[in-house]
C-alpha cells in the first residue's frame, strides 16, 4: 500500500490539493451564492471525514488526516489560493481539472494498487458538492439538485480521473 514517503512533496501537495479542487470544480461550474457556497463547501467536508472513516486505504486515510492537520491545511490553502487568484470560474473548473488529471496520472504510476480508490473518494466529493444545494431556483424553491453544468463537470472530473462510463 502506498504512503505519503512513496510521493516527492510536491507530488504529495498536489494529491492534498485534488481532495478540496474535487469540489471547488463542481462548485465553480454552477457558482451558487453565499448560501450555497456554504452548503457546497460543508458537503466537501464531509465527504472527507465520512471517506476517512469509512475507507480502508492507507493512502486516502493519510490524506485527509493530513488536510486535518494545520501544516496540510497551510499546504493546501496557499496553492488554491494560487489556483484562483484572478480566475473566473471557468478557469478555476479546467485548472481543477488538470490538476485531478495529473493527480490521476501520478497515482496510476506510483500508487496503481491505491489508485482506484482515492480516485473513488474523489468522485464522491464532487458527486457530495453537486447534491449540496438546489440550483436554478429562487429563495429555495424550484431548481434541480445537480445542474446541467455541474453534471457535465461530474462527467469531466469522470474522464480527468480515468473512469469510464
Amino acid at each position: 500500500m502506498a504512503n505519503k514517503q512513496n510521493f516527492t512533496p510536491e507530488e504529495w501537495a498536489k494529491i492534498l490539493e485534488s481532495m478540496m479542487l474535487a469540489g471547488m470544480a463542481v462548485s465553480a461550474a454552477e457558482p451558487s451564492g453565499l448560501w450555497g457556497t456554504v452548503k457546497e463547501a460543508f458537503a466537501s467536508r464531509s465527504a472527507m471525514v465520512a471517506s476517512k472513516h469509512s475507507a480502508s486505504n492507507e493512502l486516502v486515510q493519510t490524506a485527509i488526516a493530513e488536510l486535518e492537520t494545520r501544516e496540510g491545511r497551510s499546504t493546501v490553502q496557499g496553492a488554491l489560493r494560487n489556483l484562483v487568484a484572478g480566475a473566473k470560474p471557468p478557469e478555476i473548473v479546467q485548472r481543477a481539472l488538470d490538476n485531478l488529471r495529473e493527480v490521476s496520472a501520478l497515482l496510476d504510476a506510483k500508487a496503481p494498487g491505491d489508485a482506484a480508490a482515492f480516485k473513488n473518494v474523489l468522485r464522491g466529493i464532487s458527486q457530495k458538492v453537486a447534491e449540496a444545494s438546489l440550483e436554478g431556483g429562487l429563495l429555495g424553491l424550484g431548481g434541480a439538485r445537480i445542474s446541467d453544468s455541474e453534471k457535465g463537470t461530474l462527467a469531466d472530473i469522470e474522464k480527468a480521473l480515468g473512469w469510464t462510463t
